[in-house]
């Protein structure tokens, strides 16, 4: 875009306080957490296609990470004790 501002063409750069976020933000937890639930969801999968039949109907954790997902973005607006920006 040769006709684009300079702050459009600024490049992207991490945090100065990358680390606290990665270990303090609220959304990131709940990303691991959401990620963790996809796991599980395809483990019973895996489970379901080996004739084990688990005692949780298939589809809950997708559904339970979509809904932490969508919670993790919601999170990320909001200002959290700890972090700075």
């Amino acid at each position: 875009m040769p006709n684009a501002a300079p702050a459009a063409r600024e490049r992207v750069r991490l945090l100065h306080n990358w680390w606290d976020v990665l270990r303090l933000a609220w959304s990131v937890r709940l990303m691991a957490l959401a990620g963790l639930l996809s796991g599980v969801e395809v483990l019973i999968q895996v489970l379901t296609a080996y004739a084990y039949q688990p005692p949780i109907p298939v589809g809950v954790f997708a559904v339970l990470s979509g809904l932490v997902t969508v919670a993790a973005f919601v999170a990320r607006f909001f200002a959290q004790k700890g972090i700075s920006e």
